[in-house]
């Protein structure tokens, strides 16, 4: 009997191995192929002499993204609408969760619910009357009307994210912050804030990440180069059904690079902070 057990113990080890083998390789070969591309001379690419390995290395393709296209250009605007939204996303995300936890207000829970549906609803149903709402506005094509956009799915979700967080935190320190003269600003700041740390480190991440990534409202919103961020301008390096897969896996590796450093910075806070949201609720 125990060895029957052991011998099942081994076999499931071994499958659950393999499994997470198949996996590493499904997740580790595209970013090999990315790597390797941006490193081939077009010939290796291209043609008869594509190779799997690059058999001449070179930086030529980077070389071609940061001198002869506007990447550098895209680089800055997607930094820039990244930030701005991150920033903004915080301040108004931290305010309104504060409000709906700690005051008493007619509606309080109906705009908590409200959050959750805000978010829910597609951007592909929004993008339409923003549009037409920036283009009155003249906000389209460009990085404050880019910025404004992303605010309208990240301050929902970042909100109802903190709002379980601050609801944890027992009242009593609150109250006597308040006792000890501060208002509910400074009660905020000096008293829940440092608490709610993890979660602020994932509203970071998420808002980051997500203004860095989104492309929908990117390509609506903006039609010259000089509001482009990343991902639309890598279209630059596609023309009809010609791909110049060089330049375009370069810019997608130095795309990646700012998204991956942050995560490693902040992984510690984001992995805390997810697994306290799963405990809290």
């Amino acid at each position: 009997m125990t060895l029957s057990m052991t011998t099942s113990r081994r076999l499931v080890k071994g499958v659950g191995n393999v499994l997470l083998l198949l996996m590493l390789l499904w997740t580790a070969i595209p970013f090999y192929w990315m790597v390797a591309t941006s490193l081939k001379p077009s010939k290796e690419i291209y043609g008869y002499e594509a190779t799997l390995i690059p058999q001449n290395p070179t930086l030529a393709n980077y070389a071609t993204i940061l001198w002869d296209t506007p990447y550098m250009l895209f680089l800055r605007n997607s930094v820039t609408v990244a930030v701005a939204s991150t920033l903004l996303s915080i301040i108004a995300a931290t305010l309104g969760a504060y409000a709906i936890a700690r005051l008493n207000f007619p509606g309080r829970a109906l705009m908590a619910r409200g959050l959750v549906v805000t978010y829910l609803v597609p951007g592909s149903l929004l993008f339409i009357p923003l549009f037409a709402l920036f283009s009155s506005l003249r906000l389209t094509d460009s990085l404050t009307g880019l910025t404004l956009a992303y605010l309208g799915a990240d301050v929902p979700f970042c909100t109802w994210l903190l709002l379980g967080y601050f609801r944890s935190v027992p009242v009593e320190l609150e109250e006597a912050a308040l006792v000890d003269g501060c208002n509910r600003i400074s009660a905020l700041i000096r008293i829940v804030l440092p608490l709610a740390l993890p979660a602020i480190v994932v509203v970071i991440f998420f808002s980051f990440t997500r203004a860095w990534n989104e492309f929908l409202y990117a390509h609506v919103f903006t039609s010259t180069n000089q509001a482009r961020t990343i991902t639309t301008g890598l279209a630059n390096f596609m023309n009809e059904d010609v791909f110049f897969w060089g330049p375009l896996m370069a810019s997608t590796i130095i795309s990646a690079i700012l998204p991956v450093a942050m995560f490693l910075i902040l992984q510690r806070g984001v992995v805390q902070g997810l697994t306290l949201g799963g405990v809290k609720g």
